[in-house]
């Protein structure tokens, strides 16, 4: 069984990190007519009729930092971060990642230079003074490096790591073998999906499964297995799944993150996704992938 959520990171693109001190390297790639540019206006991007654009550097001609991707296909690839104030066009046209996942979806070539982008005009868009002393921060190693001016710290792009879990009970394959799925509150009726949360300090990622699935719905979760990852720039996320297997049933919301959860049987997935009265996470999400996993093939709708 194929995973959608390993598309979107099938192309990696090589980072040419030791290209980030060479300035006459750098220039010259600029120079180069064949490399692409994807403009981002703090932390969003222009489609155009729906598809990301890349520009040639004679394009791409507005006042911002140059943040180096790296290489694939015979060019080099930048992100140009640019102040949203200054940015072409009307505020309308820009958006957010989100917006062009559908696009990302089908041309997965594009997600891991779109995401790299995105992620690191996140990071610089955030960070903007040192966290030490409050000093004023210099792009260093072609954007992949902040320094401060005062106390010369160093900052680096952040990942924060999340775990995302598909949580069973019962014999696995079983007619009656449930998975458990909830809702927060802002979201469209009948919408419900795999929990999450963050890696706190000091934690395991089994244990982060384990302490998310106990505050939020009130489960205890025994053993652990590691399923896959992906990359999730909104804002600055890895996505770590896992399975793990439930010691019970009784569910206890918390009712801040989670509205609602349930435990679903395979019957009870199927009739709920083909009605629409249970609308699943998207294909190019890994919550979808562990859903289908644990169903054991495609399941109808999507967010």
């Amino acid at each position: 069984m194929s995973f959608p959520h390993l598309d979107l990171a099938a192309n990696a693109h090589d980072r040419a990190g030791e290209r980030r001190v060479d300035e006459e390297w750098l220039d010259a790639r600029w120079a180069d007519p064949e490399t692409r540019v994807l403009l981002v206006a703090g932390t969003r991007i222009r489609p155009v009729d729906g598809t990301v654009r890349w520009l040639a550097p004679a394009e791409a001609s507005y006042d911002g930092r140059r943040v180096l991707l790296g290489e694939r296909d015979g060019r080099t690839w930048f992100a140009l971060l640019v102040d949203p104030a200054e940015a072409p066009g009307d505020r309308g046209e820009w958006v957010g990642i989100r917006e062009v996942l559908p696009y990302l979806a089908q041309e997965t070539v594009d997600a891991p230079l779109v995401f790299h982008a995105i992620g690191m005009a996140e990071w610089h868009f955030a960070t903007r003074h040192c966290p030490r002393c409050g000093g004023a921060l210099e792009s260093r190693f072609a954007g992949a490096e902040l320094v401060c001016t005062q106390c010369g710290k160093a900052q680096f792009p952040r990942t924060d790591p999340a775990v995302i879990m598909a949580i069973t009970h019962g014999d696995p394959g079983a007619d009656d073998e449930r998975l458990l799925l909830g809702r927060q509150e802002s979201w469209p009726e009948g919408r419900y999906s795999t929990l999450a949360g963050f890696l706190e300090p000091g934690e395991t990622l089994e244990d982060a499964v384990r302490r998310e699935v106990w505050e939020e719905v009130g489960v205890r979760v025994g053993e652990v297995t590691y399923f896959g990852n992906q990359p999730w720039p909104l804002p600055a996320s890895l996505m770590l799944g896992f399975v793990g297997r439930a010691e019970g049933t009784r569910i206890a919301v918390d009712g801040k993150e989670i509205e609602d959860a349930r435990w679903f049987t395979r019957a009870e997935m199927r009739a709920g996704a083909e009605s629409g009265d249970l609308v699943l996470p998207g294909g190019v999400s890994i919550s979808r992938s562990l859903v289908e996993h644990w169903y054991g093939g495609p399941l109808p709708g999507q967010w």
